[in-house]
């Protein structure tokens, strides 16, 4: 397992094991209203560190690592799909009996967050959602193109050769240049050959998690009176006012804060997520009795 920066990422390092022997890596740094910061690909808990440092004074910030990503050592046989991941995070919170939530999710963190949030709505207290999906990519000609090239016979190749996956999402989702310490600590988990395959799964489920996707989309309605920040960098290659304005007709509860960012807003713009995160919560969800 790969070595970490601590100057980049001074957090405590914990680990849970899950019922399939799947081990979990996360922080949980803090104490206050609980935020569950969920990643997806091909990133990990690193991508979280600023707003971590940010709110961890008030909140109490947990950040999963998902199974073979980060430092999380998948169970062997696992699959990697959505639904598989999004099986693991709801024990992972039963573990942790996690209650009162507030949802960070960005990427495959937004459909594995709501996911979460439809089979348990009464334990979520809100949700920050931004550049992400909730709904059956199926048909989008656009995620198709890209679900086939890189999900596919191509994307795993690159992905185990030269971690081509991991190198097209680094070379697009970022709007600020990004130093080479901080790259490397991004690159660290993939270094590997055999920790590679996953970076390539995730593309090839934007088409193929049809009914894991269809079930969320399917049950929005008990989810829909959340109150919903919709934190969206406006400079993202993935996710763009498409998805925004659905988010927007799906939440009756929604507040819009549009930043100047790539897809991986949160290290872009770190610390003001952080901020408008915590004026959204003292607006929209500190009063509400779960």
């Amino acid at each position: 397992m790969f070595r970490i920066d601590r100057d980049l990422y001074p957090f405590k390092s914990r680990h849970i094991l899950l019922m399939d022997g799947s081990r979990i890596h996360y922080i949980d740094e803090g104490n206050g209203p609980i935020i569950l910061m969920l990643h997806g690909n091909p990133t990990w808990s690193f991508l979280y560190r600023k707003m971590i440092k940010e709110l961890s004074s008030d909140y109490r910030c947990i950040a999963p690592d998902l199974s073979g990503f980060g430092k999380s050592e998948a169970a062997p046989g696992f699959d990697f799909k959505a639904a598989s991941h999004a099986a693991h995070l709801v024990e992972f919170v039963a573990a942790l009996q996690l209650k009162n939530i507030i949802i960070i999710g960005q990427d495959w963190g937004g459909p594995i967050g709501l996911s979460l949030a439809i089979k348990s709505p009464k334990n979520i207290k809100g949700m920050v959602l931004g550049n992400t999906w909730g709904w059956p990519l199926k048909g989008n000609l656009r995620f198709e193109l890209f679900s086939a090239f890189n999900g596919g016979i191509i994307g795993r190749s690159m992905a185990y050769t030269f971690n081509g996956v991991w190198r097209i999402f680094m070379r697009f989702g970022f709007y600020n240049k990004v130093s080479k310490e901080i790259m490397l600590m991004y690159a660290a988990p993939f270094i590997k050959r055999n920790r590679r395959k996953q970076t390539s799964i995730f593309p090839r489920e934007l088409v193929k998690a049809y009914a894991f996707e269809k079930e969320i989309s399917e049950n929005f309605k008990a989810i829909e009176h959340l109150p919903v920040l919709l934190l969206w960098g406006t400079e993202d290659f993935a996710f763009k006012n498409e998805a925004l304005n659905r988010f927007q007709k799906l939440f009756h509860n929604s507040q819009t804060v549009l930043v100047k960012a790539g897809h991986f807003w949160q290290e872009d713009v770190g610390l003001e997520a952080a901020m408008i995160t915590r004026k959204w919560y003292m607006d929209h969800c500190k009063t509400i009795i779960s």
